[in-house]
């Protein structure tokens, strides 16, 4: 009897076993990416719940203590009354900015004021109130001008230093075209610019018309001071002149090229 075929037999080499099984090694790092990916996402979850907690939840980090700083006439008291600070509150939930705004509003003394969160559990005010370069009299009161022209508190007693504003425009010209604020302005401006020696004396600030400003000094000692322009140049004229001419009595620097004294 014939013996099988080559083709039944099979190719050189080729054996009757059973087809290996495909390797699975490959899958078991994928499944261990995953299993990772998952674990890291769960202790984000997890961190991100705990964090949540422990600023809105717990109180661990609220409003304990409020502390002001950078006050003067006002008071802590009245600082910390008108900010109404939520003690109690997630300090992280303290809305800072409706607290500076709501502190402006109810105190115009205040010029700036930063409200910071101080951790774990205090909230600072920082203010820095205005300071009155003119005062207005107003019905025996004192209304005080800071150095931007704002009218920003009525004292019952003139804060010493600061001297008195008389604005008497005439109807002219200069009071239709610039105000009565306007001109305030042009005498908070002179203000400013007064050398230091000067300004100590200065009792009274005059403004007539934008241009006719003038100053009254201790001692009936007066200053023509012209209009709010080139006020750096005049004050260093006039610290000049009254050098010169110490026992004058009236000092006209309203044009600086040409300055001028009387009285001595």
């Amino acid at each position: 009897m014939a013996g099988p075929t080559t083709a039944q037999r099979g190719a050189p080499g080729r054996t009757d076993a059973p087809a290996r099984a495909p390797r699975t090694g490959p899958e078991r790092p994928r499944l261990g990416r995953r299993a990772l990916l998952v674990l890291i996402a769960v202790a984000a979850a997890l961190l991100t719940a705990f964090t949540v907690w422990v600023l809105y939840g717990s109180s661990w980090l609220r409003v304990e203590q409020v502390r002001t700083s950078g006050v003067d006439v006002l008071t802590r008291a009245e600082v910390e009354e008108a900010a109404a600070t939520p003690v109690g509150a997630p300090l992280v939930s303290v809305d800072t900015g409706a607290m500076e705004r709501r502190l402006r509003q109810k105190l115009p003394r205040i010029d700036t004021v930063d409200v910071a969160r101080s951790w774990p559990h205090g909230i600072s005010l920082k203010v820095t109130e205005r300071k009155p370069v003119l005062l207005v009299e107003k019905g025996g009161r004192f209304v005080e001008v800071d150095a931007e022209g704002v009218r920003f508190a009525t004292v019952d007693r003139a804060p010493k230093g600061v001297p008195l504003l008389e604005l008497t425009p005439d109807p002219s010209a200069s009071l239709r075209r610039f105000g009565e604020q306007g001109l305030l302005r042009q005498a908070v401006r002179v203000a400013g610019d007064l050398p230091a020696g000067v300004a100590k004396d200065t009792r009274v600030v005059r403004v007539s018309s934008y241009d006719a400003i003038s100053l009254v000094l201790t001692g009936d000692r007066e200053v023509l001071w012209g209009s709010g322009e080139d006020g750096p140049a005049k004050a260093r004229v006039l610290t000049a002149l009254m050098k010169a001419a110490p026992k004058a009595g009236q000092f006209d620097v309203s044009a600086p090229s040409a300055p001028a004294e009387s009285g001595s």
